[in-house]
């Protein structure tokens, strides 16, 4: 039997992380003001061939010049079968390892994408003598990482989450698909979720493996009311937050990942009881004619600790990042 291994994954806040164009410089400057949880600068989709390089060199300087605040810094490589890739992670990195959280890998295929990937950031820290280790985030968006999500899951400690790909996904499986992540007439006709099965089997995988896990961007961003919609979705099927592509996807999304006042006050009472009959040395107990339960008190747990980390990002306390040394 194979035993599930969990990453020592920083208890990262990541209710929204937005998408900007490393190619874009005053974007970039915007974004370190935003109300976004992480920042990711693009070098793959957003960036054509021939502005790759100066690309790298803006992630560089944003992260080593900009104030970032508490926001996660994370930027995405180009997928590892282009030229660009490798490139993408040795000048980026060995400039700029002190001031990096994450790498972001698009279309993860195998559990040997995450594996390389992580060899050559052990080698650039190697060389840079750094002492904080950069986490990486697997995108799920082919039909092989589908099929191998659980083993991507499981391919390094150095994964923190798994991040769903409707776009390329979609291209993937040869699904018609008018817009990334939007509801088109395709869905009208499907009895159902089309992405239910995929978006199921990311977070199963990675709540697994002890992972965040995060859902695709919505790329029609004027359509609000679809986004909740779909943000709502994201939620009750378990994920942590969700990738935006404009600064107005923010709030919405924000929003709907953290948990509600009466969800916190009612987590803060089946905690108080269950302290309550644990220190009266009750075998069982309840709350409002309901039995607390292991899965009720792990529920609990996960929104008191989902609305501290809320709590924290407001007060901004120290960043993640100036705190995570490697765990060699």
């Amino acid at each position: 039997m194979t035993v599930l291994r969990q990453n020592d994954v920083p208890p990262r806040l990541e209710r929204s992380m937005l998408f900007v164009p490393a190619s874009n410089w005053r974007m970039i400057e915007k974004a370190a003001t935003l109300t976004a949880d992480g920042i990711c600068l693009d070098l793959e989709d957003s960036v054509t061939p021939e502005q790759k390089a100066e690309s790298r060199s803006n992630v560089v300087r944003a992260f080593t010049q900009l104030d970032f605040g508490r926001r996660i810094r994370s930027f995405r490589i180009n997928a590892l079968d282009t030229e660009f890739a490798y490139r993408d992670l040795v000048d980026v990195v060995e400039s700029a390892a002190g001031s990096i959280d994450l790498v972001m890998v698009p279309k993860v295929s195998a559990p040997d994408d995450v594996t390389f990937v992580d060899k050559l950031l052990s080698q650039i820290e190697l060389h840079k003598s750094s002492i904080r280790r950069i986490g990486i985030e697997a995108q799920i968006e082919t039909a092989a990482g589908f099929l191998y999500a659980r083993e991507i899951a499981q391919a390094s400690p150095r994964l923190e989450a798994l991040i769903f790909g409707p776009g390329d996904y979609a291209a993937s499986m040869q699904m018609p698909s008018a817009s990334i992540g939007t509801l088109d007439e395709a869905d009208k006709l499907y009895p159902g979720h089309r992405w239910h099965a995929v978006m199921h089997t990311i977070v199963a995988a990675a709540r697994a493996s002890g992972l965040r896990c995060m859902d695709g961007p919505f790329a029609d961003y004027k359509d609000a009311e679809n986004f909740d919609r779909s943000c709502r979705i994201a939620r009750v099927m378990g994920f942590d937050g969700k990738q935006c592509i404009h600064p107005a996807q923010l709030g919405v999304t924000n929003a709907v990942f953290t948990p509600s006042e009466q969800e916190v006050a009612q987590a803060q009472r089946l905690l108080e009881a269950y302290e309550r009959a644990v220190a009266g040395h009750q075998g069982a107990t309840s709350l409002d004619g309901r039995m607390i339960d292991a899965a009720s008190l792990r529920i609990a747990q996960v929104v008191a600790e989902r609305y501290r980390l809320s709590q924290e990002q407001q007060a901004g306390p120290p960043h993640l990042a100036h705190q995570r040394e490697r765990h060699d």
